[in-house]
């Protein structure tokens, strides 16, 4: 138990367009001598992508599916590569009331990300808001494998992506799998393929001066702590800060904890422990966290293929900070 202390496009060639990405993989990992990417969206605090590429744009019906990569959280496996150039990172409770993330990339893919770790159920409803997006993760249950395969995604493993994963050898495994991002995607897939039903904007009105929110697991706790001086939430994770392989702070510009159905699963680990099942389509409560402030809103998703939105009490659409936002889900009381 957690405490706390669209836009629709067709599902038309994206597509196919992730299905000609796996079929290139083999090539592109022995891809070299790249340069950088050239203009990229305007800085939203996320500092810059250091992707490199030099293929040539794809028109938008044909632009790459969004990425998601599904991280390991245990201490061992901090610092996180390429966490902060994700669009959007997720926070989920798993077996022995620990933590997983899962990254989403649309604007920018670093070059490389990680450590990488295995798929969840309930990762396939939250993926389902995206237009087939790639799943890269390492494993899953043997039963719960022939789901993800029959998911409208594309699965992106180490057995189906030879040389797009490498295992690093100053981590001890399983904490060590990385995934070479940078050679993944020809080109950014672009904020048009983030179909989450966020909106950007100005912030509503009202709202309570915030400092500091902390949401717990029983194994796991997460504080976000307002920096007016970065104009952006740092998190921390089991009470250490959380930074970037260079050691700069992970601060999303805006974080939401969202109230969610968290049931059993039908699926154990192998001690026994039961998986959660986050429950992220439905409705509930939510606190949005912005601008030093924070806001009580309603959130609601009615079917799997919708994105997530979030409204005041009287129905008013809520905008997010521009740049990086954090989705925790907590479970409802």
């Amino acid at each position: 138990m957690a405490t706390v202390s669209t836009r629709r496009s067709p599902r038309t060639r994206r597509g196919t367009a992730a299905r000609a990405l796996v079929a290139a993989l083999a090539a592109a990992a022995l891809a070299a001598g790249c340069t950088g990417s050239g203009s990229g969206p305007a800085d939203d605090g996320r500092g810059s992508s250091h992707r490199p590429s030099q293929q040539p744009s794809p028109t938008a019906a044909d632009s790459a599916p969004v990425l998601a990569v599904k991280l390991d959280n245990a201490r061992t496996a901090r610092p996180h590569t390429g966490l902060e150039d994700a669009d959007v990172v997720y926070v989920e409770q798993v077996e022995g009331g620990l933590s997983r993330l899962m990254a989403v990339y649309a604007t920018r893919v670093p070059e490389s990300v990680g450590p990488v770790r295995s798929a969840r159920e309930s990762d396939l409803e939250l993926l389902r808001q995206f237009e087939r997006p790639v799943l890269a993760f390492s494993g899953a249950q043997s039963k719960l494998m022939p789901e993800i395969e029959g998911a409208p995604l594309t699965p992106l493993t180490p057995e189906t992506a030879e040389g797009m994963y490498v295992r690093r050898t100053d981590r001890p495994s399983p904490h060590n799998l990385y995934l070479r991002a940078g050679r993944l995607l020809p080109e950014e897939p672009g904020r048009d393929a983030l179909t989450t039903g966020f909106r950007y904007g100005p912030p509503p009105r009202g709202g309570e001066p915030e400092r500091t929110r902390t949401v717990s697991y029983p194994a796991a706790r997460f504080t976000f702590t307002w920096s007016g001086a970065r104009e952006r939430w740092l998190v921390a994770m089991d009470g250490t800060p959380a930074t970037t392989a260079q050691g700069r702070p992970i601060a999303p510009a805006t974080v939401v904890v969202q109230y969610v159905t968290v049931r059993p699963s039908d699926y154990h680990d192998f001690l026994g422990n039961n998986t959660p099942y986050t429950e992220t389509v439905g409705s509930g409560r939510a606190t949005v966290l912005r601008d030093g402030r924070a806001y009580d809103v309603d959130w609601n998703r009615p079917d799997a293929e919708d994105g997530t939105r979030f409204t005041t009490d009287g129905g008013t659409p809520v905008n997010f900070a521009r740049g990086q936002v954090w989705v925790v889900y907590a479970e409802a009381p």
